[in-house]
């Protein structure tokens, strides 16, 4: 079973960056897309960024242009570069596969203050 471990979240003002990281133990994982949830403050998880074995990333619209997901396959690692950082970017991040088959981690928590 993959296990995923979230961090590199923190408070940033409006317009800051930070990048996330995320673990995941187990072998399968270069062989999954992975992709970057995030749950706003009394909203619904959402999918904001994925990326397939090879590197095709895709974004949601809300993030586009200012968010690059990247993986280290070697290190098991998937990444998330958060550039123009909004206060509408607050929330938990996550990651998992792109069809959300393995069990959540605990997030890492952004907070974007104006």
């Amino acid at each position: 079973q993959v296990q995923l471990v979230e961090s590199g979240g923190g408070l940033v003002q409006a317009g800051g960056a930070l990048r996330l990281s995320c673990a995941a133990s187990g072998s399968i994982f270069s062989i999954n897309a992975m992709g970057w949830y995030r749950q706003p403050p009394g909203k619904q998880r959402e999918l904001i960024a994925t990326i397939s074995a090879d590197s095709g990333t895709n974004y949601a619209d809300s993030v586009k242009g200012r968010f690059a997901i990247s993986r280290d396959n070697a290190k098991n690692t998937v990444y998330l570069q958060m550039n123009s950082l909004k206060p509408e970017d607050t929330a938990v991040y996550y990651c998992n596969s792109v069809s959300a088959k393995f069990s959540w981690g605990q997030g890492t928590q952004v907070t974007v203050s104006s």
